[in-house]
């Protein structure tokens, strides 16, 4: 990887992943040792920070649990104070393969977008197989969202994404809480950032289960439904150019 894209630092929100921090942690490493790590430990009550740190990561531990919405920005929040031109997302669990992260990154060395997005479906993958309910909201949120924005987008619940200063910028200011990623992808669309997704694999949890259950799914999708229902009717104040100077 070339050193255009300046200082680099993955974001890598975590909450009772103790099992699972430390290999993501390395994997990161293993694809670029250059790129600094900040995990944001979300009130684990687990070895979650001590696996962290001994894999070599920064650690920014929250007092109780805030929720995923809240870890991911104090991370960008992170990125933005301490200068960062460049910052990645990859989730505590696993589940991100960081061996991926130089599709994402190529697309910002190329200036071709402000935030992207690693998808499990632009390009057809038929290797993932979610749950019933989790693949019936992946396909709703996915047409909704591009009938609101106009643009097309096929996997607005990925959280493997990789920003310049501009988008880092965004998210440190605003970024949606409970379930963030589908209302995120409407908030760099309607701050007008260039938003592309790329295909990406991505991995099997191997360690812990998923908290959103059936009914969990249900109702995660009434409640975003509105949600971005209610983003579209918003105005936004675009980031500023002295924050958000590549």
């Amino acid at each position: 990887m070339t050193t255009s894209l300046g200082r680099i630092v993955a974001v890598v929100p975590a909450f009772e992943e103790e099992a699972a921090v430390g290999g993501v942690i390395r994997g990161i490493h293993a694809f670029d040792r250059r790129i600094d790590v900040v995990v944001v430990d979300d009130g684990s009550a687990d070895g979650t920070a001590a696996a962290a740190e001994a894999a070599g990561a920064a650690v920014v531990r929250l007092p109780f649990n805030l929720g995923i919405g809240a870890t991911v920005q104090t991370g960008f929040r992170y990125a933005l104070e301490r200068g960062y031109d460049t910052a990645v997302r990859l989730d505590g669990d696993g589940q991100h393969d960081p061996a991926e992260l130089g599709k994402l990154l190529a697309e910002l060395e190329a200036g071709t977008a402000d935030v992207v997005t690693g998808s499990r479906f632009v390009a057809g993958d038929r290797d993932y197989r979610p749950p019933l309910a989790r693949r019936i909201g992946i396909t709703w949120f996915a047409r909704l969202v591009s009938l609101l924005t106009r643009q097309r987008v096929t996997d607005t619940t990925s959280g493997f994404q990789a920003l310049n200063r501009r988008g880092i910028a965004l998210f440190a200011a605003e970024y949606p809480s409970d379930y963030p990623e589908v209302e995120a992808t409407v908030l760099v669309l309607k701050h007008k950032l260039r938003l592309k997704e790329v295909p990406v694999r991505m991995l099997e949890r191997e360690h812990g289960t998923s908290s959103i259950t059936f009914v969990r799914s249900i109702y995660y999708v009434l409640k975003v439904t509105l949600a971005l229902l209610v983003a579209m009717g918003r105005r936004y104040t675009l980031p500023s150019e002295e924050v958000a100077r590549p």
